[in-house]
């Protein structure tokens, strides 16, 4: 890595509801995330977040959660689909920070309990992270039918995940380190 200080990349669960099988996928992700050299990690659970669900934006910033966002260097977004769409706590979550995103790296894991692992989640996030001005990475991670794919303990069943995951976190480890280069010496409208 670049800098002396290791990228800190927490993962994000993104939904509060009992009973979630998001929650083995996001348990994963921060343990395989742990396991870079030079990268710092922690699980961040919507569902434990003091956000106040009466209010909006900036005014329900929770102090914690902001410090979280204005170090990190990039997030894992773990949603799970429903019904075509992310969490409704995820994005009011999300939205209680703005300049905390600007020019940091974003990769999203799709759940879902069909065959299709997310996807509609995904596409439906982008914009989103987009217009909170983070940089989605181009690799994600689909987890169909998750309820086959953990036992009831959390332990993964499906190996042919890992190799999935090691490709999106060597994207998502590399944005996030030219993104802290380029945050830190290229001054915007310097280029050009």
């Amino acid at each position: 890595m670049a800098s002396d200080r290791p990228l800190f990349v927490p993962v994000i669960l993104g939904t509060p509801r009992r009973g979630r099988m998001s929650e083995h996928a996001a348990k994963l992700l921060h343990a395989e995330t742990a396991k870079r050299q030079g990268v710092e990690t922690e699980l961040v659970d919507v569902a434990s977040l003091p956000i106040p669900v009466d209010d909006a934006g900036e005014t329900a910033k929770d102090p914690a959660f902001s410090e979280a966002m204005n170090r990190a260097d990039a997030l894992v977004i773990v949603a799970p689909e429903y019904n075509h769409g992310y969490p409704g706590l995820l994005k009011h979550v999300l939205d209680t920070n703005l300049e905390e995103y600007i020019h940091k790296a974003a990769g999203i894991v799709g759940v879902s309990a069909g065959v299709f692992g997310g996807a509609r989640v995904i596409q439906n996030l982008i914009p989103v992270l987009r217009e909170l001005g983070l940089v989605s990475i181009f690799w994600d991670v689909n987890f169909t039918t998750v309820q086959t794919r953990f036992d009831d303990s959390g332990k993964l069943l499906d190996e042919s995940f890992l190799p999935r995951i090691e490709k999106f976190l060597d994207e998502l480890l590399w944005m996030a380190e030219t993104l802290r280069y380029g945050r830190s010496h290229v001054e915007i409208g310097s280029t050009g």
